[in-house]
């Protein structure tokens, strides 16, 4: 199921890059980066724990982030509501789980809260999935819920304690 979800996402990145505006073509390509990266770190741990490979993977975060802080100072310039919301969620659920990868023992002790705040980081995302289907924006709708499918699937491997401590 992950490689189709990622598979239909590369899909709706080419479609944004070809078809949408310069804000969500950077905005997908970017999360696509981020996503795929957080995938290698987290499922091929050993892997890329070289040095170079722990180069190239933060540099390539780095790169994704600024690219979407980039998207989001233009959803905001654009004055796309949603889509700048949207941003901002996400970016706190990455955040959350950086945090949660990087420092399992500490998140361990306060897992209620953690479990919590990721509950409601969801549940803001799904209800732009509701807004976008309500305004009659199917792609976008889609999209997002697709995106939603990608990272709690991570998170709830994460909750679970299946992704090794890539802290080290």
């Amino acid at each position: 199921m992950r490689v189709a979800v990622f598979a239909l996402l590369c899909c709706n990145t080419a479609y944004y890059l070809y078809a949408g505006t310069l804000s969500k073509g950077l905005d997908a390509g970017a999360w696509l980066v981020l996503l795929a990266l957080f995938m290698l770190e987290t499922g091929f741990a050993a892997h890329v724990r070289t040095p170079r490979a722990a180069l190239a993977m933060r540099a390539g975060r780095v790169a994704a982030a600024a690219g979407i802080c980039m998207a989001g100072i233009g959803y905001v310039l654009e004055q796309d509501a949603l889509d700048t919301v949207n941003t901002a969620l996400w970016i706190a659920v990455v955040v959350l789980l950086e945090i949660e990868v990087r420092h399992p023992r500490q998140v361990a002790r306060m897992r209620k809260g953690f479990t919590a705040a990721a509950a409601a980081l969801y549940t803001g995302l799904a209800i732009l999935v509701l807004m976008w289907g309500w305004r009659g924006e199917w792609f976008d709708a889609y999209d997002a819920l697709l995106w939603l499918i990608a990272f709690a699937t991570i998170e709830m491997d994460v909750l679970a304690g299946a992704i090794p401590d890539a802290a080290g």
